[in-house]
């Protein structure tokens, strides 16, 4: 399973993020610096409305959405690359996940102590770009070092491992993360192998006073903390920016679904921006989803943006995948249109597809197999 580390400055909302994503009191939140030493891990649930529409036209027994893991990393000072703080632990942890969702303090509050003194989000993202950045650069001069001779004698990977590094570090050094780097589908891909802190997908959350929240959702450019995020995000990292109020989270946590709308209209808010941020994470991950549905359950299965049908159907169980034979795929709005596979069939919106078939976000599936 794919993981997304929750990383920020010490006191931005991350471990009550946490604690609101996962539906727990798992990570512990106070007001003061590296309350969370160990990161905390929880399974997140997608959300899509997508499942309870198919599970009640099917009369499914259950109904099964896909999930993502969140970790919850300690909270970053500066110099954390050259080991202040827990930064060790701090960088060691972000290499283990495979995209970052970095809280974002964008609301003032005197009772609740920012590390700095003030509250400015831009000098905030700056310092943990920074860290992450000087890190990749140790990480680059040292593989380099151990490259060069490799290379002088003749091996084309250390040769190609040189030649990347030479263009990745000029990159860093002006303070860019790798992600943004312009390279080739070869280079990214060498680039993968060496776990760069700065290469990692990367999602903004802005942390807003509760009573701003509906506000700062609608018109986000009327929010001076959100707009510069969002502006920054878009700019340095072709990043989305989400906006969410850990607070209000924290209280939906014990709601149930009917309650958590009703709190949350009754506050002029939209939609939970968690779910919203949980949702941008997993499209980050490049994760996509099918559906298969019918009177036993409706079920979401994650697979990668770009998935075959027969990759698809090994999700379930690779005998799918080894002996597929074809897919009968519904598109979703039609499979509501209609209502039934019969149905569908009979309009003419069900399709048998092979084995070069790349499944589509939301296609409902029925594989066909022989073992």
């Amino acid at each position: 399973m794919l993981k997304a580390g929750i990383v920020g400055l010490p006191n931005v909302g991350k471990s009550t993020l946490f604690n609101a994503v996962t539906r727990s009191q798992k990570a512990q939140a106070a007001n003061y610096p590296f309350c969370t030493i160990d990161p905390n891990v929880g399974i997140v649930t997608v959300p899509d409305a997508r499942l309870d529409v198919l599970s009640k036209l099917s009369n499914s027994t259950k109904c099964i959405p896909t999930a993502i893991e969140f970790v919850d990393i300690a909270g970053l000072v500066e110099g954390a690359s050259q080991g202040a703080g827990l930064g060790n632990k701090f960088l060691a942890h972000i290499r283990e996940v495979d995209s970052i969702i970095q809280v974002v303090r964008c609301f003032e509050n005197d009772d609740i102590i920012h590390e700095l003194g003030s509250v400015d989000p831009l000098r905030d993202i700056e310092i943990i770009n920074a860290e992450l950045v000087l890190c990749d650069l140790a990480t680059l001069e040292k593989r380099l070092s151990s490259r060069h001779k490799k290379a002088k004698s003749g091996d084309k990977e250390a040769k190609a491992e040189v030649e990347l590094i030479t263009k990745l570090l000029p990159h860093l050094d002006d303070g860019k993360p790798a992600l943004t780097a312009d390279l080739n589908d070869d280079e990214r891909k060498l680039m993968h192998e060496f776990y760069l802190l700065s290469a990692k997908p990367t999602i903004f959350a802005c942390n807003v006073h509760e009573e701003e929240l509906g506000e700062a959702q609608k018109n986000p450019e009327s929010h001076a903390f959100v707009n510069a995020v969002k502006k920054f995000a878009a700019e340095s990292h072709n990043a989305e920016a989400v906006v969410i109020s850990a607070r209000i989270e924290e209280e939906l946590v014990d709601l149930s679904a009917e309650e958590a709308n009703d709190f949350l209209s009754d506050m002029g808010v939209e939609s939970s921006g968690a779910a919203n941020l949980i949702s941008g994470v997993y499209h980050l991950l490049g994760l996509r989803t099918y559906i298969t549905t019918g009177e036993k359950e409706t079920r979401a299965w994650t697979i990668t943006a770009g998935a075959t049908a027969p990759q698809a159907a090994g999700v379930i169980h690779t005998d799918f995948e080894h002996g597929f034979i074809r897919a009968e795929v519904i598109a979703y709005d039609d499979m509501v249109e209609y209502g039934t596979r019969a149905a569908a069939r009979d309009a003419g919106k069900l399709r048998s597809e092979g084995k070069e078939y790349v499944v589509k976000d939301g296609d409902v599936i029925e594989f066909l197999f022989n073992v």
